[in-house]
């Protein structure tokens, strides 16, 4: 079964394995503490607003500050940031635990601490996600990327019923408490952990301008704004079923907080059959095609449970949305992953991210206004119109296919001889290229430029521009600036393989013998700024 031996092949790798035998206990701790905390909210509050708002609470954080968490991946080292979020969801842990123990929660104060684990989690994901490609070669990433997920389903299919048993026997405070120790084995694996320094002579981006270029990247490249928004789109719909669950269990079939842990889990085997799936129906059917049926079975399974009051029907039918969360989620983190360099992974993983975590708070959030006033039936047949909704709106512009292009950098920019001393944080830098074009192959070379410039925005360049000569028609100059001359050479290199074809074709044009003219220059400001010319009028008219 060659598609099985594929599905495992990331296990070879001894980091890989090790970090992801410790996922599976901190994932186990986790599951158990999101039943105990959605549990203890239907004992302490009435409000089936309340109870969505759990889920919520810990998906906001993530839409909230995964921006900030991408940007420090992709600038300081991810096995430290992965550390620091384990131990600070440790502490909030170890004190949640206490405050359950002591009987001192309330409805806010619950989810005051549900949203700080999420807080943990919006740190350590994208590290954790990017370096999965730091850890695997890239054609093993969607074989990683699907093994993650069926780790964590793996425990989602056992822990959540554990979780429920443990709830029912011995309160949530000893939910929370497992979930404290769960932090530990995965701490250790990180400790263990030795990744490759990457060694650059440049000085860290700031963070203001980290989220720009990554901003910059992701605003231009058109497959990653797809799955952006297909991603939320999924997440809103989706996170009905998940959110509403508690309440479902308890009043729609009349059960307990083992009921709950066992539908949880049903969802958990539906994943873990999407999961070993996943790269057989890839090979099968498009990206599109597979997320399509992604929503349609969210929505066929959100109206059977909306209508159902039978236990085992509803446990039954959870296992199609569980298959269908982890084949959507996990082709759309792949996706995302192939088509960003190394150097801005995270950030464009975090993007991913706050659309689809911020997604799904919101339609936690809406989902539960709904069944609070229109009862929890009504609300998942709703849910379930938005769903189909999220798969047509692939009709027009369909997710991309899995792409072999080379990203990784062409490595071709040596720094130019400079007669000024310029230290890497002076600025700003103004970069102009004469090119010589005939009549005749200019509208091949607009073409041309018109790419160039959406690879020059990408990798960080502003006001970009191409002018002609007026006096000599055959000179174009391109032009754009750099805030610093040290963002001038991490923009050269964060050119990518796949960016010389269209740097020869231009080359081609070019009428000139020697290559084209490049012209980098330093701005200096010579006129007083306004301020200070209005300053010196009034000191004038004063005298």
């Amino acid at each position: 079964m060659p598609d099985r031996i594929a599905t495992l092949a990331p296990f070879k790798n001894e980091t890989f394995r090790t970090i992801w035998i410790a996922s599976l206990a901190s994932n186990f701790g986790g599951l158990i503490q999101a039943v105990g905390a959605a549990w203890m909210m239907t004992s302490i509050s009435s409000s089936q607003d309340m109870v969505a708002l759990v889920q919520s609470s810990t998906t906001l954080p993530i839409m909230l500050f995964s921006l900030i968490a991408g940007a420090l991946a992709d600038n300081f080292n991810r096995r430290s940031i992965m550390l620091t979020a384990q131990v600070f969801m440790l502490v909030v842990s170890i004190a949640l635990t206490v405050f359950a123990y002591l009987d001192l929660l309330t409805p806010w104060l619950l989810l005051c601490f549900t949203f700080l684990l999420g807080c943990g989690v919006a740190l350590n994901n994208p590290a954790w996600q990017a370096s999965v490609g730091d850890i695997v070669s890239r054609e093993m990433l969607p074989q990683a990327v699907t093994l993650n997920s069926v780790g964590f389903n793996i425990t989602r299919s056992v822990g959540p019923a554990i979780g429920g048993a443990v709830v029912a026997a011995a309160g949530a405070a000893a939910a929370f408490a497992l979930n404290a120790t769960s932090y530990i084995a995965l701490m250790y694996a990180l400790l263990r952990w030795k990744p490759e320094r990457r060694d650059d002579a440049l000085p860290r981006e700031t963070l203001l301008r980290a989220l720009s270029a990554g901003l910059g990247y992701v605003s231009m490249s058109p497959n990653i704004l797809n799955v952006l928004f297909r991603g939320m789109l999924f997440g809103f719909s989706a996170s009905a079923i998940l959110a509403l669950l508690p309440i479902v269990a308890r009043d729609l079939v009349s059960g307990g907080p083992l009921t709950y842990g066992i539908m949880l889990g049903c969802f958990g085997v539906g994943a873990i059959g999407g999961a070993m799936a996943n790269a057989r129906l890839r090979e099968k059917l498009t990206s599109e095609r597979i997320v399509q049926f992604s929503f349609v079975g969210f929505a066929a399974s959100s109206a059977v449970i909306a209508l159902s009051t039978n236990t085992a029907l509803t446990a039954i039918v959870l296992i199609v949305p569980g298959a269908c969360w982890v084949l959507a989620l996990s082709l759309f983190n792949t996706t995302v992953q192939l088509s960003a360099p190394r150097w801005v992974v995270g950030r464009a993983l975090s993007f991913y991210q706050t659309s689809t975590f911020g997604g799904m708070a919101v339609g936690s959030w809406i989902w539960g206004l709904a069944a609070e006033d229109l009862g929890v039936s009504v609300s998942l047949s709703l849910a379930s119109l938005a769903m189909l909704v999220g798969g047509m709106a692939g009709l027009k512009n369909p997710l991309p296919q899995f792409s072999d292009l080379d990203l990784s950098p062409l490595n071709k920019f040596n720094e130019p001889m400079l007669k000024l001393d310029l230290q890497p944080r002076s600025g700003p830098i103004v970069l102009q290229i004469d090119y010589e074009i005939g009549e005749d192959d200019i509208p091949e070379f607009l073409t041309l430029m018109a790419r160039r410039r959406r690879v020059r925005i990408r990798d960080g360049a502003r006001q970009w521009a191409l002018m002609r000569d007026l006096e000599n028609p055959e000179i174009w100059t391109e032009s754009y600036h750099t805030a610093t001359w040290a963002d001038y050479v991490r923009h050269n290199r964060r050119r990518l393989q796949i960016d010389e074809e269209i740097w020869d074709a231009i080359r081609k044009l070019h009428k000139g013998i020697e290559g084209p003219r490049v012209h980098r220059m330093i701005e200096r400001q010579t006129i007083p700024p306004s301020d200070d010319i209005f300053h010196k009028h009034h000191v004038d008219l004063h005298h």
